[in-house]
């Protein structure tokens, strides 16, 4: 079996590049043959802990994961409505698609749609859906016919949580070959001395972290909202850079939060596990279906933290975080009822310690790296 993942951009830096990065890592662990091919802009770089170019020419950079996975870097021209655009990703997979058993498409992104279309690839297509394209509507307009053309092609669909693929207006209709597999992660790892050192910047306090790009539908203005009903004994960390940091600086001082609010900008990947390892529960107030997963919620529980999340309509974030389990899951929007559960997790030491186990626990049986790719195996086992 020889597999292809298709889609996004190198670097590494979302959710959706980061699953296909880890389907590649795994399935060459295996002993299985994946190839994952993606586009980066001329001023992108090759990550310092993916140093292992073994192949650059004027059309594609090529990064070997060992015997059995390579990265395909193609050129692109430039990034627009946050999908890259790349004549070479056409010509390469007309030259290389008839190689591969399987193509794995990662949706959405127009590209690879378009790539694969002209490709005139005849093989198995698998489309994994990891969101609907809400923000970009102007885009949707014209990408929908090819995007219908993806869905009739691909004989399997793969959602991230049964809610999101449920509920999608776009698979209403092809229900019959929609399936799930959530995503899988390897635990986060912390050093215990550093995380102690994280906390005693903050003596006495129960430390609550937050994590992502600083945009509005991450519902940072609401976490900071909920600070102003919590007392002095919490202190809230948000990291992360994005065009709302401005704003939410403002926010943080006209409510007169400082005390409790702070912004910690971007935090360097060795140091993030700590962050992790330090707070006593983590927050993630997205409320926009834009969020369709939250990866962060099961970094969160691989080290043990209650996790609260917002009951965002269609969204499987709620779903990945078991309310009453894992943590405790609020409407969006809506500050007093988020104080109120950070409240309920961290004053009750009993409270603290069911949630805690309970994170751990969910985590291990539905979000392990091992588990994702068992399960990705088993639906390339299944021919329509």
């Amino acid at each position: 079996m020889k597999i292809l993942q298709l889609g996004k951009f190198y670097p590494i830096r979302g959710g959706v590049e980061k699953v296909m990065w880890d389907l590649t890592v795994g399935l060459a662990e295996r002993g299985i043959q994946c190839d994952m091919l993606c586009a980066m802009l001329p001023t992108d770089k090759v990550d310092e802990e993916h140093m292992f170019l073994v192949q650059e020419s004027q059309e594609a950079l090529t990064l070997s994961l060992g015997p059995y996975g390579r990265v395909i870097c193609v050129r692109a021209l430039r990034k627009q409505s946050g999908t890259m655009l790349s004549p070479a990703m056409i010509r390469w997979l007309r030259r290389h698609a008839s190689q591969y058993e399987i193509i794995h498409v990662h949706h959405p992104d127009p590209m690879a749609a378009l790539a694969l279309w002209c490709s005139g690839y005849k093989g198995r297509v698998l489309l994994h859906w990891h969101s609907d394209i809400l923000r970009q509507r102007f885009l949707l307009f014209f990408y929908r016919p090819m995007q219908s053309w993806l869905i009739r092609r691909a004989e399997r669909i793969i959602g991230t949580s049964p809610v999101y693929v449920r509920e999608s207006p776009f698979l209403q209709r092809v229900q019959d070959k929609v399936t799930y597999v959530p995503i899988g992660i390897q635990p986060v790892i912390y050093i215990p001395r550093k995380a102690v050192e994280i906390r005693a910047r903050y003596p006495g306090r129960k430390i609550v972290f937050a994590l992502g790009r600083l945009v509005p539908y991450k519902g940072f203005q609401v976490l900071i909202n909920a600070a102003t009903r919590l007392g002095p004994e919490y202190q809230i960390l948000i990291g992360g850079t994005g065009p709302m940091r401005e704003a939410l600086e403002r926010q943080i001082v006209e409510l007169g939060v400082q005390d409790r609010v702070q912004l910690l900008g971007f935090i360097p990947p060795e140091d993030l596990p700590n962050y992790f390892g330090a707070c006593h529960a983590f927050v993630m107030s997205s409320n926009q279906k834009t969020e369709a997963f939250g990866i962060v919620q099961i970094e969160a529980m691989s080290c043990g933290k209650p996790v609260i999340s917002t009951r965002i309509s269609h969204s499987g974030v709620s779903w990945v975080n078991q309310d009453g389990v894992s943590g405790l899951n609020v409407p969006p929007d809506d500050p007093k009822n988020l104080a109120f559960a950070i409240k309920r997790i961290c004053d009750d030491k009993q409270n603290y310690r069911k949630f805690s186990a309970g994170a751990m626990q969910r985590y291990e049986e539905f979000f392990t790296s091992r588990q994702m790719i068992d399960k990705i195996l088993n639906v390339y086992g299944q021919k329509a």
